[in-house]
């Protein structure tokens, strides 16, 4: 791998190519973070419990170290279906020319020390920040009050508040900010202290927020407060602010980072919320016993826009989204090279051509329709391929290319921000991982914006998901697309490329023969819905699937000592790969190392408790026979899901070394004689199979 220092240089040099076309394509992310040592609900599948929330606060408090100069925020968050509360939501607001915004008093997850004992004056507060209010000249009003009107409706009595009204124009809205006394439920009892607390109302102008701050800043300085919660509404934001929020979410901490001018400015961003995330014990990706490398568990969808929604690269441009989705489907390997392990046309980024055919026919005439007549407005455009950039029952979120942000009348307050999210992508294991990824999809972008592209869809039809599941064939595609990058004057260098090509997390092990070398890797699975996906049990955050099924990939190539052995083993193309009596098509295929062969094989790894074939069993391990029709002895190659002696692991790996350890481990190769009868000729590759399950990428153990 290239050093650091070469991969930031070609980051920059990457920046200043898009920069020359004039073009503002902000970026930003949402990386999620998991315990992989934990097994409790709050880190397998829950969004909220055991201690994530205070292992947020402390990711926070070292963010704001790392970033300073930023104002903490306990902003209110999102409310799901099924849940009673909103959930909890973090936020650091800075300026982005690095000034501070605030000088106030601290939130106490970033004090070192407790705050003075006994409750805070908080009449004394509302008034002051009237006065400071008054002192800007702006209509002021403070009454006593009370906080908690629901919970007093369940019996619980209110808690007492002041509210200070400022009208900071004759034709604004008052903004009303309620005052009170607060104790953190969420620290351990004998650690909590009350302090004050200001609760911010909705405010729709950056102006209004900054003019207000400082208000509240000298008020609380006036109090002699040690310590400040800000909570209520999320403050506005602008090309000078900008927000990073830390959320819950089943099995994973979210960070929602701040949006980026450019991808130098994102990979420093990244750098720091990883290091964050690693100082508290939480990791991008998880660790299974047998050596498997997972997602987090909240993949790391990666967003575009602009500075403002009006000069986002969409919405100035109205022709980039058709082109995106086109060259979308042209390339799979932007679908599922960096996806997480849930693809497919019932996961969480489907693609609009995983649809069915009559989803598919209606968006080749959409994009018809949008070639041929003149689209002016964005909400326009949105109308026109929202229906397409789906799932199966309408979830726009669930969709590859997520437009719900881009200009959609239907959602308030953000709905109209130019943005559009790719979701396709797996939680990366490193901020450079996530950076290269970001480069390559902005020179996609930039590439589209600043010249047509009117190539027809493909309809892949099965290719898709058989094909396009083996990752020789999407690393293949990637080079497509670098390709075409590079005659477009937008090309990646070699240090942001090399870093593109690193999937070792797929890679199983490798065998050396002396007439030939044997690779496995882990392909994609589309793993199906179980049950009735429009049920109210399936249509919440988590849904049930069949991954029972699990593809491996072969690669078969020339010994890697380069030389073809001892003259009676033959030429490595002569050996042939057997699986259930079924000799393998291997197709003849050429990469960056030379000639090699390439196939695929599926088949159920366990019996899952409730599956699409309850009848079909396990069929681990896997066993590919590899033999000469020459020669008296063959070797039985067999894939383990464990050890292969049965016993327990240890406990989990402690790296991603150990990890590859074990799952090198799990392949075994024994020697034995060839029985009598020759194997059968291999297939025309091209030719429709005979033996049920093969296909000429694939054969399916499921159907024998």
């Amino acid at each position: 791998m290239e050093t650091d220092t070469s991969f930031e240089s070609a980051v920059h040099r990457h920046d200043a190519l898009v920069a020359e076309l004039g073009l503002p394509i902000w970026v930003g992310s949402e990386p999620t973070f998991t315990d992989r040592e934990a097994q409790t609900p709050a880190w397998l599948h829950a969004a909220l419990g055991d201690d994530k929330e205070l292992r947020a606060r402390a990711l926070l408090g070292t963010l704001n170290r790392l970033m300073p100069g930023a104002l903490v925020l306990r902003s209110v968050g999102r409310l799901y279906p099924g849940e009673k509360l909103p959930r909890w939501n973090l936020g650091l607001l800075r300026r982005r020319d690095g000034e501070p915004l605030w000088n106030g008093p601290p939130d106490p997850l970033l004090a070192h020390e407790p705050g003075p004992a006994g409750p805070p004056d908080i009449a004394a507060l509302a008034s002051a920040l009237s006065e400071a209010f008054a002192s800007q000249r702006w209509g002021s009003e403070c009454v006593e009050t009370a906080k908690g009107e629901e919970a007093d409706k369940e019996g619980t009595e209110a808690v007492p508040a002041w509210t200070v009204t400022a009208t900071m124009d004759a034709d604004a809205e008052p903004l009303r900010f309620v005052l009170r006394a607060y104790e953190d439920e969420a620290e351990p009892e004998a650690d909590r202290a009350a302090c004050a607390a200001i609760e911010l109302p909705e405010i729709g102008r950056v102006d209004f927020f900054l003019a207000a701050l400082p208000c509240i800043e000298r008020a609380a300085r006036a109090c002699g407060l040690q310590a400040l919660v800000l909570t209520g509404a999320t403050p506005p934001v602008d090309a000078t602010l900008e927000l990073t929020t830390v959320t819950p979410d089943p099995a994973v901490i979210e960070i929602n980072s701040a949006p980026s001018r450019n991808c130098a400015e994102f990979l420093w961003r990244s750098q720091q919320v990883y290091a964050a995330a690693a100082a508290h014990g939480l990791s991008p990706y998880r660790l299974y016993f047998n050596g498997q490398v997972a997602d987090s568990g909240g993949a790391g969808q990666v967003t575009f826009g602009g500075p403002t929604p009006e000069s986002s690269p969409f919405v100035s441009n109205l022709q980039l989204l058709p082109r995106l989705v086109r060259y979308f489907n042209r390339h799979p390997a932007l679908s599922y090279l960096f996806a997480h392990d849930f693809v497919g046309g019932s996961g969480q980024s489907v693609r609009p051509d995983e649809r069915g055919t009559g989803a598919f026919d209606d968006l080749l005439l959409a994009l018809a329709l949008l070639e041929r007549e003149s689209v002016t407005e964005p909400e326009l455009l949105w109308k026109s391929l929202a229906s397409f950039l789906c799932d199966a029952v309408g979830n726009s979120h669930r969709a590859e290319i997520n437009i719900e942000k881009l200009w959609n009348p239907h959602l308030a307050g953000r709905g109209r921000l130019g943005l559009v999210e790719f979701r396709g992508l797996r939680m990366q294991h490193t901020p450079q991982r996530a950076t290269a990824i970001a480069c390559l999809l902005r020179a996609v972008i930039a590439m589209l914006a600043t010249r047509p592209y009117a190539l027809p869809l493909i309809d892949w039809g099965r290719k898709l998901h058989d094909r396009f599941a083996l990752p020789f064939y999407l690393q293949a595609d990637l080079d497509t697309v670098l390709a075409e990058l590079d005659a477009a004057g937008l090309g990646l260098e070699a240090p942001i490329q090399n870093v593109l090509r690193q999937d070792a997390f797929r890679f199983l092990g490798k065998l050396d023969f002396p007439f030939g070398t044997l690779e496995l890797w882990r392909g994609l699975e589309f793993w199906p819905l179980v049950g009735d996906a429009a049920s109210p049990e399936q249509s919440g955050s988590s849904r049930f699937v069949d991954a029972s099924t699990t593809r491996i990939e072969i690669r078969w190539r020339p010994p890697s000592t380069g030389t073809v052995g001892p003259l009676d083993t033959g030429r490595w193309q002569d050996w042939a790969l057997c699986v259930d009596g079924v000799t393998l098509p291997l197709r003849p295929e050429t990469d960056s190392r030379g000639d090699l062969k390439v196939f695929g094989v599926r088949y159920a790894s366990f019996a899952p408790r409730s599956g699409l074939h309850p009848v079909l069993g396990s069929q681990a391990p896997l066993t590919l026979t590899l033999g000469h029709a020459d020669h008296d002895v063959q070797y039985a190659i067999t894939l383990h899901e464990w050890r292969p002696d049965g016993e327990a692991y240890p406990g989990l790996p402690a790296d991603l070394h150990e990890a590859s350890e074990r799952r090198s481990a799990r392949m075994t190769v024994a020697a034995r004689d060839r029985p009598e009868q020759a194997p059968p000729d291999e297939s025309d590759t091209e030719a429709s199979p005979a033996s049920p399950g093969l296909t000429v990428y694939s054969l399916d153990r499921r159907y024998r």
